[in-house]
């Protein structure tokens, strides 16, 4: 089994090309999904407001990841410490989830902060889905309400996107220029050739 990590910063699309990669029935592992499945966890919970305090609270003592985000995405030590509660878990959890998919040819693990992180030493292959920072920054002012700033606040806290390039096994171009899913349809064939299978499912057009 190949083991791909894929990534992309913040409006990138990384979302909707693992959509395409599932659609393929490739196993897929929402890491940021599940990293937010954690804000839920009594101890977590218990661990972050020792950490922050009780400003990172709703009003029925969950936790707000709009503040808690206000927060760490304008202090770049308070982020990485809630990067420590987190990253440990999803980990473990992952390699948990791994255990349970059985023989395929890969699987892939979605998360915006692979190489942030550190996860990215442990994959076999990466996927950094690229696009002008411009678009990026409307798609998700868009998608979530945001302002500009809170935007760029989060992109200041992610490698550039040159260096996850570089470091990518490929790269897919979600510029609005270019078609997906031909994209996503190579980069599967190699990596079910990689793997061993031989077999090409879909057709690049």
């Amino acid at each position: 089994m190949i083991k791909v990590g894929l990534t992309g910063n913040i409006g990138s699309g990384k979302t909707l090309v693992a959509g395409l990669f599932s659609a393929l029935e490739v196993p897929l592992y929402h890491a940021d999904v599940e990293a937010k499945r954690f804000f839920h966890d009594g101890e977590v919970i218990a661990a972050i407001v020792k950490a922050f305090g009780q400003r990172v609270l709703d009003e029925d003592n969950s936790i707000s990841t709009r503040r808690l985000g206000h927060l760490v995405f304008n202090d770049a030590e308070a982020l990485t410490k809630l990067n420590a509660l987190i990253h440990p878990r999803v980990w473990d959890h992952f390699r948990k989830w791994i255990l349970t998919v059985g023989y395929v040819p890969y699987i892939i693990f979605e998360s915006a902060i692979l190489f942030e992180s550190g996860f990215y030493r442990d994959f076999d292959k990466i996927i950094t889905v690229a696009a002008p920072e411009k678009l990026r920054i409307r798609r998700v002012m868009e998608r979530d309400c945001m302002s500009r700033r809170e935007v760029t606040d989060r992109i200041r806290n992610q490698w550039s996107e040159a260096e996850k390039v570089k470091r990518a096994d490929f790269v897919i171009r979600n510029d609005e220029k270019h078609a997906l899913l031909p994209q996503v349809a190579r980069i599967h064939d190699d990596l079910m050739q990689v793997s061993g299978s031989g077999k090409k499912s879909v057709e690049a057009s």
